[in-house]
């Protein structure tokens, strides 16, 4: 009887220690997936913010909060379950509709850099239309925008994961997605909530005179603004009020770099995507002369080769996404879009 409880532990043991190391590896894979959407991460980071503009303090948070949810919706309801079945009926699909979703990153990003070179006019026509519902029918407008193009970016992202995992089995490719999407969403909507709030918090630094006393007194009361500061309030305010208006002043700044920065991974990595997959399809010139290019610049700096390289092969799987970025703008502006006009027109109108 011992020596079957003995083999009984010893097997549960070692079933410990395959889902212990299936775990490590979905974790690994994970974090490796999401260093490769990372572009796609920044580029959400940056965009999201802006669908809070324009609404009052209080209803900013709610307001990211539900997004965050549409957002999880997006990964875990949809996305998951229709990338587990491409993974299992046609898994041949993967890498042209994530060759066709990253010419979307590389329109995109294209599109950026047009209104960088050629800004466009404010959208009065959408703010003329806002201003005819209210505050409530706003707010949903918003958000179903903002999730509808969360719906996209998760999509690219959930790709790129399950191209990264496209070898592993059923189970961590599952788990795999679902770390990703979570972790992802976690990360993106929490660092959304610290931008979108930094502001207010820089003007309530801005405005404390006693910000010792007041920190001390948290949760026991706030100190009357009347009450004498105290002298440790007098040595730290010049600081927390200049750190107050410097988080105030540095905002805008660091939403245009996040950008920025958004606008050039979006290129890097769709031109990336590109040129990796047409190199699945034996196409692959384009990426040995950026590897070669690579190669060569890394030689002179032999201490920051390594890093070099990666700078070089970024740069030029960038360009490469501009140049797609551009022909789908030409593509679409001059075939698709005259298509859709003709066919619009064609359809009978309805009495």
């Amino acid at each position: 009887m011992s020596s079957g409880l003995v083999a009984l532990l010893d097997d549960i043991a070692a079933l410990a220690k395959v889902a212990a190391a299936s775990l490590d590896d979905a974790a690994s894979q994970a974090a490796k997936a999401s260093a490769k959407a990372a572009g796609i991460v920044i580029d959400d980071t940056a965009v999201t913010p802006r669908y809070a503009v324009g609404f009052s303090a209080d209803r900013e948070l709610p307001i990211i909060g539900r997004i965050a949810l549409g957002s999880l919706r997006n990964k875990l309801v949809f996305l998951l379950p229709a990338a587990l079945l491409l993974a299992l009926f046609a898994p041949w699909a993967i890498t042209p509709l994530l060759m066709l979703g990253s010419l979307y990153l590389c329109f995109e990003g294209a599109e950026k850099v047009l209104e960088l070179v050629r800004p466009h006019g404010a959208d009065v026509e959408g703010e003329g239309a806002s201003a005819g519902i209210d505050a409530t029918q706003f707010e949903n407008q918003r958000i179903s925008g903002a999730v509808r193009t969360d719906f996209i970016l998760s999509a690219e992202i959930m790709a790129i994961t399950l191209a990264s995992v496209s070898q592993s089995s059923f189970w961590t490719q599952a788990l795999v997605l679902a770390i990703v999407g979570i972790g992802m969403t976690a990360f993106v909507y929490g660092l959304v909530a610290l931008i979108v709030k930094a502001d207010d918090a820089g003007v309530a630094l801005a405005q404390n005179d006693h910000p010792i006393s007041n920190l001390l007194h948290l949760g026991r009361g706030k100190r009357p603004a009347e009450a004498e500061p105290s002298i440790v309030d007098r040595l730290l305010r010049p600081l927390s009020k200049g750190f107050g208006r410097g988080l105030v002043v540095s905002m805008p700044v660091l939403l245009s770099i996040l950008s920025a920065v958004g606008t050039v991974a979006m290129l890097w990595v769709g031109g990336g995507i590109l040129i990796h997959g047409f190199e699945g399809y034996g196409f692959s010139a384009v990426g040995h002369l950026i590897h070669d290019a690579a190669v060569a610049s890394a030689r002179p700096v032999p201490g920051l080769g390594a890093v070099v390289e990666w700078l070089v092969t970024a740069a030029l799987s960038a360009v490469v996404g501009l140049a797609a970025g551009v022909a789908t703008m030409i593509g679409i502006h001059f075939a698709v879009a005259p298509v859709l006009k003709l066919f619009g027109k064609s359809r009978p109108k309805l009495v």
